[in-house]
């Protein structure tokens, strides 16, 4: 268990410093990102972005696992 929340923690932390240039190449608003902007109020829900990031991390783990 132990193993696994240090990899989970060295993959956020990957994500986080990545962030910037994942941005540039588009990746921050997938298709199925539901954005709804008003005067003074952005709401943004991110479901194409979580559903890449749930396939990602399966698949590491999956990788691992083996």
């Amino acid at each position: 268990m132990s193993r696994t929340l240090i990899i989970f923690g060295l993959v956020l932390v990957a994500a986080g410093l990545l962030w910037p240039f994942l941005s540039k190449l588009g990746l921050d608003r997938l298709p199925g990102d539901i954005v709804i902007e008003r005067e003074n109020f952005t709401f943004y829900l991110p479901l194409g972005t979580s559903l890449l990031i749930s396939v990602v991390l399966s698949l590491i783990f999956w990788l691992l696992g083996r």
